[in-house]
């Protein structure tokens, strides 16, 4: 059980539950614990045991679990005042808040079939419970693949233009706390010569090849010009984190998860990171121009292409690594095809 909203305690888990103590889940907790909290919430009926517990894929910034009782599964997530991967890096607990109000916004719109149900949610204890999608893949793969389906590619755009349409400015969340996380990663942290953080632990040679990026004072003030518009009040809603890790396929439908990065912003943010992302996964620059041609409303072309080019070189050079298998002859391909972006 937990005690206090603003840090955790952990302490053993009895076979017990007190309706307004605080949980945390872990793989560790008893079954009688987890029903007890699961039906008091009325997430489960009483008449349907919990049969397993296991985690539900690899969670960055989150603990995810899957729930299987006598009749289905369910997901419940919770967020942690640290990423869960690296439990040394603090992150803001009220990210599963912003989560929650992105999938209530999107609960009327016809981008419901791209999300998962929500079941329930406590604020108290930061837990979110949704529906379990099943064997679903995140797409991850494209960057093993090196190619993208032209359905799904289009698919995408259609879901994040609606997205990107949803009338919420008003009373979603700033999620502050959040971003400036984000724009320590995105903004900052990869274009420090030294940030703790050695490349070469990645791959032998890359903190070298990196250096001229992070000593080049014209293209660490375009990034900063950029992160500054990051972190000011936009008019559209946005996923925050829309690449391939957020994308899940199954038997060709997709779905869009973890919008705890969700902000009110600029359209060219969301688009720019997918473009990255794909030409990070096929070396194909004119994904920025299939962009333009299939999002159904005007964007800024520069701006896009900045934001493309920042997320490539901070994905190479950061400490937000990918499952990206390239030569260092490949990689410095994209960091110079990403410097042009930027300054152009």
């Amino acid at each position: 059980l937990l005690n206090g909203k603003d840090f955790f305690v952990l302490i053993p888990i009895f076979n017990c539950y007190k309706p307004n103590d605080l949980i945390q889940i872990s793989e560790v907790i008893s079954f009688n614990s987890l029903e007890n909290y699961l039906t008091s919430k009325s997430w489960i009926k009483k008449e349907e045991p919990i049969t397993k517990i296991t985690k539900a894929g690899e969670g960055n910034m989150n603990v995810v679990l899957r729930i299987t009782t006598s009749s289905r599964s369910i997901i419940i997530k919770q967020s942690r005042p640290f990423v869960q991967k690296y439990q040394n890096i603090p992150a803001p607990i009220e990210r599963i808040v912003v989560e929650n109000s992105f999938y209530e916004a999107l609960g009327s719109e016809t981008v419901k079939e791209n999300i998962p149900t929500i079941i329930g949610f406590d604020p108290e204890s930061y837990i979110l419970a949704m529906e379990d999608l099943g064997d679903c893949d995140d797409m991850s793969f494209i960057y093993h693949e090196r190619t993208i389906n032209t359905e799904h590619f289009k698919k995408l755009i259609t879901i994040l233009h609606q997205i990107h349409n949803t009338a919420t400015q008003n009373d979603f969340p700033a999620n502050m706390k959040m971003r400036e996380l984000n724009h320590q990663h995105i903004f900052v942290l990869p274009f420090l010569t030294d940030n703790g953080f050695s490349l070469d632990d990645i791959q032998i040679g890359l903190q070298e090849l990196s250096m001229p990026f992070k000593e080049n004072e014209d293209l660490k003030k375009q990034v900063a010009l950029i992160g500054e518009k990051y972190l000011s009040k936009g008019n559209t809603l946005l996923h925050g984190d829309y690449y391939p890790g957020s994308w899940m396929s199954k038997n060709d439908h997709l779905y869009i998860i973890d919008p705890e990065f969700g902000f009110i912003g600029f359209p060219e943010f969301d688009l720019g990171v997918m473009a990255a992302h794909l030409i990070m996964a096929t070396n194909d620059t004119s994904y920025i121009e299939k962009i333009e041609k299939t999002y159904p409303s005007v964007l800024d072309s520069k701006l896009l292409k900045k934001i493309t080019g920042i997320e490539i070189m901070r994905r190479l050079i950061g400490l937000a690594q990918l499952p990206l298998s390239r030569t260092l002859v490949e990689k410095e391909q994209l960091l110079l095809m990403s410097k042009k972006m930027i300054l152009s």
